[in-house]
């Protein structure tokens, strides 16, 4: 059987990966219906998943809502702008961004902007406020652009996991 090694102490196995992409479409499906679906045992799949978890390879289990039926219907993208990317100066930016529930994801990238936010909101008053709250004040800011979503074409959080052969990681 072929393993991907991904430190020392843990390698996924092709039996990993087909459980983990189970668990990635619906995390609610019994341990008894994947160590079918996997020809396992039902306390193999328990141990893996428990490795797993510990492991921090699945770092969360949660339902995926609807934003637009629990009343926050505007989905934003975020470019920011700095003038010093300088850890010290972007502290206070990012303890900002990480306390602040409206931002479901945030990456620093490369290219013009520094980072990119995608926000949800219940309303532009809303963002506006949250805008204020998180850059105003910070002269390290040097501009942030906002697009708003028109329609949502596909959103997901499912990572493609292929075959442990197809892997290769340092």
């Amino acid at each position: 059987m072929t393993q991907l090694s991904l430190t020392p102490s843990l390698a996924l196995d092709t039996f990993d990966l087909a459980i983990l992409d189970i668990l990635q479409r619906d995390n609610t499906t019994s341990q008894r219906e994947i160590a079918q679906a996997v020809h396992l045992s039902a306390p193999a799949v328990q141990r893996r998943i428990r490795r797993l978890r510990e492991s921090g390879v699945i770092r969360h289990e949660v339902a995926v809502l609807d934003a637009s039926r629990v009343g926050r219907p505007l989905i934003l993208t975020v470019e920011v702008h700095l003038h010093d990317e300088h850890p010290q100066r972007t502290a206070g930016m990012r303890a900002r961004i990480m306390a602040e529930p409206a931002i479901q994801q945030c990456y620093g990238i490369t290219g013009e902007a520094d980072y990119l936010l995608i926000i949800t909101a219940s309303s532009m008053a809303e963002y506006e406020a949250l805008t204020e709250r998180l850059f105003g004040g910070d002269d390290n800011i040097r501009r942030y652009r906002t697009s708003v979503a028109l329609t949502c074409l596909k959103m997901g959080l499912h990572v493609p996991l292929g075959q442990a052969e197809d892997f290769t990681l340092a």
